[in-house]
């Protein structure tokens, strides 16, 4: 080891602080920002919902959490990605099912590993006993969780239907 005189300790002592430094740096990965988590959770939501005009089974549960739980207006609830997955598979069946979603916000946790999803939905399908068209709208929450993979995942889905509109009738 060179010494540079008095200075070798400190400048020894230095070094080691700035190696510490930037090693426990490189462990803690950067948080993304709001607007980056809000992207990644519209587009999970969005791949979601093209799952619906598909028909993709898979590609509608990719976005579920292992732990997902769903609760749904007038139906038990839904807890784990195998109840979740026979959930979407019961509704693909419907007719003429499709899903749309409006009026989109997302509130995103400073940490960037939690974010609430939020929409106006309209669920709609052919009754299979009826024949006829069945339109369901309301409000759809959605909490999403950084997983372990880094990946943000649907943990928590909250649908609410809501009255239909009042008729125009006059």
């Amino acid at each position: 080891m060179k010494t540079f005189g008095s200075a070798s300790i400190p400048v020894v002592g230095f070094l080691m602080l700035a190696v510490a430094g930037y090693s426990s740096q490189a462990k803690v990965p950067a948080m993304p920002s709001s607007d980056v988590v809000t992207a990644e959770v519209k587009r999970a939501i969005h791949t979601q919902v093209e799952a619906y005009v598909s028909r993709d089974q898979t590609k509608a549960a990719s976005i579920l959490a292992p732990d997902v739980k769903t609760f749904f207006h007038g139906e038990p609830n839904v807890v784990g990605i195998a109840a979740a997955k026979a959930a979407i598979q019961a509704q693909f069946a419907l007719p003429d099912v499709k899903l749309e979603v409006s009026e989109e916000t997302v509130d995103v946790a400073a940490s960037g590993d939690l974010a609430i999803y939020h929409a106006t939905y309209r669920f709609s399908f052919t009754n299979p006993a009826t024949k006829k068209p069945f339109i369901e709208v309301g409000n759809w929450v959605a909490i999403f969780k950084r997983q372990p993979d880094g990946v943000m995942r649907l943990t928590t889905d909250i649908v609410a239907d809501t009255p239909p509109p009042a008729s125009s009738a006059s």
